[in-house]
């Protein structure tokens, strides 16, 4: 146990010491937050209509703000992880670690423990600046909170099992963040965090269901969006448990490519 708590320490400190790692996972999602807030912040608001009728609007903080958690989860988890460590096996950290008493459960432990950790933060900096600052309403009932939990660790899990998978791809360490930020940026821009996800063109709407993003975006929409908005997404409802369905399929399945991938030291040693 101690072993596992110094390891999620070490992690943190480490996280916080790396400028880039801090800009581009943990402050990002703030970042854009600010910037669409205020680039549309004379713009007409974003409409829907309700089941009897009435037209509600939203700004667009309040439009964007659920993307952007889900983007923060993501960042934190699959981009963070797929780097971080991709980079510690081609620079030899791996390999002193497992020549080391060092469980390969703490690793993990400590890995993951960063990402809950700053992962909560981060979401409670962006729901805090959302509200105070941009005046986004946030939910006030119990049951949104608690699909916005159960989203959000859901969302962590599988991320980090991703990330863990995907840290395999890049053959060499200075290719890692090249190798791995494409491939979470095109997620975030065909999943519905920045453009409307039933304006994408079906096929693109298709391809984003079969990933997680597109479902964490659309589970934190339900809690952060009037029910309203249900009716802009496919078939006009938030179908939560099919995205529940999705992202334990993708933590079932990453877990599986992290027992056969990882390894302490690159493939070609």
């Amino acid at each position: 146990m101690n072993t596992a708590t110094s390891r999620i320490s070490y992690e943190i400190r480490s996280y916080f010491r790396a400028p880039d790692a801090v800009f581009f996972t943990f402050l990002f999602p703030i970042i854009m937050l600010a910037l669409f807030s205020v680039a549309f912040a004379d713009a007409d608001p974003i409409r829907a209509v309700a089941s009897n009728g009435r037209p509600i609007s939203v700004d667009y903080a309040t439009y964007y703000l659920p993307g952007l958690v889900a983007t923060g989860i993501l960042l934190s988890g699959t981009q963070s992880l797929g780097v971080d460590i991709a980079t510690e096996r081609s620079d030899g950290t791996l390999k002193r670690l497992g020549g080391t008493p060092l469980p390969v459960l703490s690793y993990f432990v400590g890995k993951i423990g960063m990402v809950l950790v700053t992962t909560i933060v981060q979401t409670a900096l962006l729901l805090g600046i959302a509200s105070l600052v941009f005046g986004v309403d946030l939910p006030t009932d119990a049951s949104n909170w608690g699909v916005f939990a159960g989203v959000m660790v859901l969302g962590i899990a599988t991320s980090c099992v991703l990330g863990i998978a995907i840290s395999a791809l890049p053959r060499e360490g200075r290719r890692a963040t090249a190798t791995i930020v494409p491939i979470v940026l095109v997620l975030q821009f065909i999943s519905g965090v920045y453009l409307p996800f039933t304006q994408l063109p079906d096929w693109l709407q298709n391809v984003a269901s079969v990933f997680p993003l597109r479902w964490m975006a659309s589970g934190m929409r339900s809690v952060f969006l009037p029910d309203a908005f249900a009716s802009a997404e496919p078939g006009g409802a938030w179908h939560l448990a099919l995205g529940t369905i999705v992202l334990v399929a993708w933590l079932v399945g990453g877990t599986v490519a992290c027992a056969l991938t990882f390894r302490w030291n690159r493939k070609d040693s």
